[in-house]
């Protein structure tokens, strides 16, 4: 569980910090739409904050990977991937959306869903 909450720290700061920075080319390279209104860009940054949060919370309980409030952190990651693949295949399939990191993300985030689903399956 360490090495996935290490991985799982890394992808998340990645993308927390891409989307504070570049929001509108994280969304279009996703989506393939770009971000024009204030109103999207403070919610993609917003969405960039919380992902830097997440990001570093795994890196906190990445060396207490046995106790139950990492078990906890798990079972959060696993909602957290599943309902990523649900809204990225949502925007592909019902809004015709699709950007150049579209697959890949569902890719990723399925791989990262397993992957917490095998640690837990695994745990005590």
């Amino acid at each position: 569980m360490k090495t996935l909450l290490s991985v799982k720290s890394f992808v998340e700061v990645v993308a927390g910090l891409a989307l504070l920075l570049v929001p509108s080319t994280v969304v279009f390279l996703a989506l393939g739409v770009p971000l024009e209104r204030p109103g999207g860009l403070i919610l993609a940054r917003l969405g960039g904050v919380i992902l830097l949060a997440l990001g570093v919370a795994c890196w906190q309980a990445r060396n207490h990977s046995e106790s139950r409030r990492a078990m906890k952190l798990i079972v959060a990651l696993l909602v957290y991937d599943v309902s990523v693949v649900v809204l990225l295949l949502v925007a592909r399939l019902a809004a015709q959306m699709s950007g150049i990191i579209l697959w890949p993300a569902v890719v990723l985030h399925s791989a990262l869903g397993v992957w917490s689903l095998l640690c837990l399956r695994r745990a005590p």
